[in-house]
């Protein structure tokens, strides 16, 4: 019995010693890509609004909000050129990306530079799909500190010039750090296997006009 608690003891150690090492090595590689100053930024293609949670009345959670305003103050210092929204689609009730769109309009963003991804359904699946769905090579994620090391890397890893631009401004919980750290995890494994995300679909040219993708 003793031999058996010292084996998961080790097992134990080991796994805790992989999963920190996964996650210093992905905020350690990706640190250098992230802003806290609008000036400072570089320009790209796009501003990438990931999706978050939505209020009951559809609109959306404050956490979502503060991504949103981020992305607003890229486009309109002008340091990118197209805004892409990518959420949760995945039934009719559930839509984080059609409200979104309602705030850019609202906010003076014209229809031609707005882009909704449907399909996001998590952070691989919306770095994946602006790679090769929106052909896009250069973007800047508007998300909070908890979220950029992740989103950035997995974006840099599949071939894109990706910078991340701090959305802080208090909505966050403990739960989303908590929850992070085992998402490290999962992005290495989707980017060692390659992971195709579930739907697909026909090239939307991130250039192009957004008022033809609704």
């Amino acid at each position: 019995m003793k031999r058996v608690g010292s084996i998961f003891g080790w097992v134990l150690a080991l796994v805790v010693l992989s999963i920190a090492s996964i996650n210093i090595y992905i905020h350690s590689t990706t640190r250098q890509y992230l802003y806290t100053n609008l000036s400072e930024v570089p320009k790209a293609e796009v501003a990438l609004i990931p999706g978050a949670p939505l209020l009951a009345d559809g609109t959306p959670a404050p956490i979502f909000t503060d991504r949103v305003n981020i992305a607003l103050a890229l486009y309109k210092a002008g340091k990118v050129a197209k805004i892409l929204v990518s959420g949760d689609n995945s039934t009719l009730s559930h839509n984080e990306v059609n409200p979104v769109r309602v705030l850019l309009l609202r906010e003076g963003i014209p229809a031609q530079d707005i882009f909704l991804d449907h399909a996001g359904f998590d952070t691989y699946s919306s770095m994946y799909r602006a790679k090769y769905i929106f052909g896009v090579s250069s973007l800047i994620i508007a998300t909070q500190s908890f979220h950029l090391p992740r989103a950035v890397f997995i974006a840099r890893a599949l071939g894109m010039e990706a910078y991340g631009m701090n959305a802080d401004v208090g909505h966050i919980l403990l739960r989303n750090y908590v929850r992070e750290v085992f998402s490290d995890e999962k992005a290495l494994f989707d980017l060692a296997f390659q992971v195709r995300p579930k739907f697909l679909g026909d090239a939307i040219p991130i250039m192009g006009d957004g008022r033809k993708y609704p």
